[in-house]
């Protein structure tokens, strides 16, 4: 028990939370990064994802070829590019590994989710006349909108916990905390950078879990009725 408070003693001192070095610095580099990376993630994988449901076809290899992404690991990503002219760019290199990452959960439950929607409700819904789009954004999409965000949620939390790779590249983000725990051999500190990135991975997986009960097409449409 003698890190676990050493670890909260470090977290409760206001000095380690101010400052450039502090944790609410990092804390905001970490926010960035990892939201640039989900946003840029969701750029790319929902259309996709959304039109290859739509049309029911072609999933599976669009799937596979994100998965390279799974397969290959993240910091062997970075340290690739680490090798290159990139290294030189910021959090770019950062940025580009955290969405390699994000994308085949992202792709592979919004396919799974459109593809999964029942089809005699899509043809019962062209039967009344809908056209592609209307089927598409009142029948499909509201159908599939709980196994999108299940991928939403599941890209958030990996990208959130592996931000911290970022430290390795000598930038910013939570990482920093931990690698500078261990460059002074205060495992405290440590302890205390990685409880504060589970903590973040796990306020924003409840951040949008509340969000999309909030504001989930069919519970709205359930008040409606």
């Amino acid at each position: 028990m003698g890190v676990v408070a050493d670890a909260w003693t470090w977290l409760v001192t206001g000095s380690n939370w101010s400052g450039p070095d502090g944790a609410t610095h990092r804390l905001a580099e970490h926010l960035y990064v990892s939201g640039l990376a989900l946003l840029v993630a969701c750029a790319l994988a929902l259309p996709l994802g959304l039109r290859l449901g739509h049309l029911g076809r072609g999933g599976a290899l669009a799937i596979n070829i994100s998965n390279v992404g799974r397969a290959v690991p993240v910091f062997a990503v970075l340290a690739l590019f680490m090798l290159t002219p990139m290294r030189n760019s910021g959090y770019l290199p950062t940025v580009i590994a955290l969405v390699l990452f994000a994308v085949p959960p992202l792709l592979t439950h919004t396919y799974v989710g459109m593809t999964g929607v029942d089809r005699a409700v899509v043809e019962a819904a062209r039967g009344m006349g809908m056209s592609g789009a209307q089927v598409f954004l009142r029948v499909e999409l509201p159908l599939a909108h709980p196994m999108i965000m299940t991928g939403l949620r599941s890209a958030a939390v990996q990208v959130v916990a592996t931000a911290s790779i970022a430290a390795m590249a000598g930038l910013g983000g939570l990482g920093r905390v931990i690698t500078a725990g261990f460059n002074r051999y205060d495992t405290a500190q440590v302890f205390a950078g990685a409880v504060l990135v589970a903590l973040l991975a796990l306020v924003v997986e409840g951040v949008l879990l509340a969000l999309d009960r909030l504001f989930s097409p069919l519970r709205r449409r359930g008040r409606a009725v």
